[in-house]
């Protein structure tokens, strides 16, 4: 991923970087590869694949400037995003579909973690409440989720944000529906 700033205005005159349009450029690998290629992995082994860069990332990880998953265990996965101006809402901080999104991303992958192989899941709802505003002076955050309730059909986990110093910043609950590959 790059950012650049363009600091040449149409007319060819320097304008000051405050003033400059602001350019991103990402990519990212086709989802339904990754996927398919996932599809014959636990949970666990599909997350670490991805974490450990053996598997492509999913395209919203490039959307949104994640730095990654920087763990995976068993009900437990914690995801990394450093605030920058790109995520900036209106009134100059984090817009809360960043926190929305990182927080139902740690809370699914948390529940895909204790899934076997050919099982699937989906969010039901997402709770999130936000306690600070973050921005680019807040630096990496971690977003921790964990599994509190496995069933058969429904998991429940929760998410929370925090800085270097363990600062909260926002949390989340969620339910998720559980697809076993063994049922029609």
């Amino acid at each position: 991923m790059t950012e650049t700033i363009d600091g040449v205005d149409g007319v060819g005159d320097a304008v000051s970087a405050a003033d400059a349009e602001r350019t991103r450029t990402y990519t990212w690998s086709d989802p339904l590869a990754s996927f398919a290629e996932g599809a014959g992995m636990s949970g666990i082994e599909y997350l670490r694949a991805i974490a450990e860069g053996r598997a492509p990332v999913p395209p919203i990880t490039a959307t949104l400037g994640f730095d990654g998953i920087g763990e995976v265990a068993e009900g437990r996965v914690v995801f990394t995003l450093t605030p920058a101006e790109h995520h900036y809402n209106p009134i100059g901080s984090v817009h809360g579909g960043v926190y929305a999104t990182l927080l139902d991303s740690a809370c699914g992958c948390a529940v895909q973690s204790l899934l076997p192989a050919g099982d699937f899941y989906t969010s039901l709802d997402l709770s999130v409440k936000f306690l600070r505003g973050m921005t680019m002076d807040t630096g990496q955050v971690q977003c921790i989720g964990t599994v509190t309730y496995m069933g058969r059909r429904t998991a429940l986990a929760e998410a929370r944000i925090v800085d270097a110093n363990g600062k909260l910043y926002g949390t989340a609950t969620s339910s998720c529906m559980v697809f076993r590959a063994g049922d029609k």
